[in-house]
């Protein structure tokens, strides 16, 4: 009796939102990395990732033309959008997809994704019934734990979000009366990983959703999602992420990764 065949992998189309504005790295898609765009990076990342598709959603023609010869579609989006989420909104509205097309947001500052990460967002999105997934990995230092560039998340126990914050989360009590210079042992830990996986039908009722003062605060954009009554399923991820792009010390350090692996 032959084997039962094996279901297959989900299906997916990656997006990647590049604007051009951006207040730690101005213009950070058009900086170089090894001599070439850091968005040109990132595409040629996506396009090793098996999806259906992959487009470079933009505001701005330079980013546009700096992909033109990779086989990536281009999409032009307004210049206005609060969130990259939008921006995928604005595409997938342009684009005419399904409601039920798994779109994935691949940052346009992620030029060394792991696959593995793209498709456990994938994963959870597919094997789960809320609308959006994510990812999680444990903290790692203390430091990361106070720094506000770091977004923290806590989970339910079936691996719901119940919030993200950029502040120290969760507020450990009795743990942090004692000492603040280590992470309390027996508490779950965890940090975002700004890697988003929708449903292209949800990705529009976003769109539609009224900005929300969590999300102001925090300037966090899942935050409109859990407060407007949505779930967002989060994958703890355990394999090792290498650096995303925020600022001058990260890119130098992107070069350094870079010539590591070469």
């Amino acid at each position: 009796m032959s084997p039962p065949a094996q279901p297959l992998p989900p299906r997916f189309t990656v997006v990647i939102p590049a604007r051009y504005a951006s207040t730690r790295l101005p213009g950070k898609p058009l900086r170089l990395l090894a001599g070439e765009p850091l968005i040109r990076h990132v595409a040629r990342r996506a396009l090793t990732l098996d999806a259906e598709a992959v487009i470079v959603a933009t505001d701005d023609a330079r980013i546009a033309a700096a992909v033109r010869d990779l086989p990536v579609q281009a999409v032009m989006t307004r210049a206005d959008h609060v969130s990259g989420s939008d921006r995928l909104a604005e595409c997938a509205e342009r684009c005419g997809w399904e409601d039920a097309r798994i779109v994935v947001n691949l940052q346009g500052d992620e030029p060394f994704v792991p696959a593995s990460a793209v498709h456990a967002a994938v994963d959870a999105l597919a094997s789960g019934d809320a609308p959006m997934a994510t990812l999680a990995v444990p903290l790692g230092t203390v430091e990361e734990w106070f720094d506000p560039d770091v977004v923290k998340l806590v989970r339910d126990t079936l691996g719901y979000a119940l919030y993200f914050s950029r502040a120290p989360l969760p507020w450990v009590r009795d743990a942090l009366a004692r000492s603040r210079d280590r992470l309390p042992p027996d508490v779950p830990l965890l940090r975002h990983i700004g890697l988003y996986a929708y449903r292209a039908g949800f990705l529009r009722r976003f769109a539609g959703l009224t900005p929300t003062p969590l999300e102001r605060a925090e300037s966090l954009e899942q935050l409109r999602v859990l407060e407007h009554g949505h779930r967002i399923r989060v994958a703890l991820y355990a394999g090792a992420l290498p650096p995303g792009i925020d600022t001058e010390a990260d890119l130098a350090q992107a070069e350094s990764f870079l010539r590591g692996c070469g």
